[in-house]
């Protein structure tokens, strides 16, 4: 099975190149919504604080995490089609990722900067491409190759950053949602013949649903937060999702990764825009690294 387009007409490939900017964009808000909610900006809807759930004596963001996926699942639910409903053991591995992913991510933007968190989530195709290898059995290219030693080495140059400003634990959160978001990816993939609005809404409410025990214990957000979060939910991830799979009929994977790469740049912007928030010299220079590392992956060229 191939993910390439079957000869997609030139207005379709512009209209689908659309779909994917303007995912890209929408998914780059994620550092914004959340300074918003956890840090004072003109908006005020940090006050009062949300309740976070403490672990290991850090405070977890978990009604961002678990809001955030509930009400993207929520509005892509009138994608779904009967015959879309099916179940394999899989996806309940793949659920798991997600919610792990959806959790760290969104503490790693909360605990630390967006600019971390993007480009540490980011590290998720470098570990794909190992486990395509040595699990799957996939053969290596030189692309993936190069792209995998620059983008360790980027991974270190944060992680050096991390150890000096003494943010390592919050480097590492940021890591293990780049590693899950890798096993989420996965999953995807295997199950690349179900229904792709299926497995996303899959991911997203089941996901979110992990959360909840946790959610319970805590006092809930106020309705001026409540907004903000579908918002959060619907506009940043759940609509993201959909163009991008409309895009996705006539763009090629290869040109769609490198479109989103406008993700990780616009992060931090948005975040600095709306917080105020400062990128370091060890993630401007370790962010630059895996950037053009994936780059030079996903820039699409012609093969001979």
């Amino acid at each position: 099975m191939t993910n390439e387009p079957n000869n997609p007409t030139p207005s379709s490939v512009v209209h689908g190149r659309w779909c994917i900017l303007i995912a890209a964009v929408l998914w780059s808000l994620s550092g914004a919504f959340t300074k918003a909610l956890t840090t004072p900006t003109v908006l005020g809807v940090n006050e009062p604080t949300l309740e976070p759930f403490v672990l290991a004596g850090k405070d977890v963001p978990m009604q961002i995490a678990f809001y955030r996926a509930f009400f993207a699942g929520l509005v892509l639910v009138p994608t779904l089609r009967r015959g879309d409903l099916q179940i394999r053991p899989l996806m309940f591995v793949m659920v798991l990722c997600f919610g792990l992913m959806n959790a760290t991510f969104i503490s790693a933007q909360s605990l630390g900067t967006s600019a971390n968190a993007i480009l540490l989530q980011n590290s998720a195709p470098m570990w794909m491409y190992l486990v395509s290898i040595y699990w799957l059995g996939e053969k290596a290219d030189r692309r993936s190759t190069i792209c995998l030693f620059l983008g360790m080495l980027g991974i270190g140059l944060i992680i050096a950053g991390g150890w000096t400003d003494g943010e390592l634990l919050v480097v590492g959160i940021g890591l293990f949602s780049g590693f899950t978001y890798a096993g989420v990816i996965l999953g995807l993939r295997i199950l690349r013949d179900m229904s792709s609005s299926w497995l996303t809404v899959w991911n997203h409410l089941l996901g979110s649903l992990i959360l909840l025990p946790f959610v319970l214990m805590l006092h809930p957000p106020t309705w001026q937060q409540f907004i903000v979060l579908f918002l959060f939910g619907a506009i940043q991830l759940g609509l993201p999702y959909w163009l991008m799979a409309r895009g996705l009929r006539s763009v090629s994977a290869t040109e769609a990764g490198a479109i989103t790469l406008l993700e990780p740049i616009l992060t931090p912007i948005w975040a600095w825009l709306i917080s105020g928030e400062t990128i370091g010299p060890w993630t401007f220079a370790g962010g630059a690294v895996i950037l053009g590392a994936l780059a030079y992956r996903y820039w699409p060229r012609n093969e001979n």
